[in-house]
């Protein structure tokens, strides 16, 4: 799962990964058992940004993308022997600009203009889900 947050400016917020300071991403996590996509997406939001969607009234859009990309190889231990694709659902949100953040599971974040928001992150789907679903300024 992919939560793609933007501002009322357009500008993306970016999280720097605790286990790799080179590696910046938008919300990402894994469904738990018997969890549907939009609950990960909200759930997933809370817990990494403290940001609780629902409460706040925002509108989580669902992109209706589903993408499939290689796990990294120093991550393939958190998966099931041979198990080398994953696949996200792609979601996103617009915030106030000056809502609160709490990281719970990263180092740092920024709040980056479309453009460096997608040189930044590391995954090409989070690249391709910056460029096609947060508004050009």
């Amino acid at each position: 799962m992919l939560v793609v947050i933007f501002n009322q400016y357009n500008q993306v917020l970016v999280l720097q990964r605790d286990d790799d300071a080179n590696f910046w991403q938008s919300v990402t996590g894994s469904m738990e058992q018997d969890e549907v996509p939009v609950s990960t997406a909200l759930r997933e939001v809370k817990e990494e940004t403290g940001i609780d969607i629902k409460a706040a009234r925002h509108s989580l859009m669902d992109c209706r993308q589903t993408n499939q990309y290689t796990i990294r190889e120093d991550w393939r231990h958190r998966y099931a022997p041979g198990i080398t694709l994953n696949f996200e659902y792609v979601f996103c949100v617009q915030v106030a600009s000056d809502s609160k953040i709490t990281l719970t599971e990263h180092l740092s974040y920024l709040w980056l203009d479309k453009s460096a928001a997608i040189a930044k992150v590391w995954s090409n789907t989070n690249k391709q889900a910056i460029e096609a679903f947060v508004p050009s300024s």
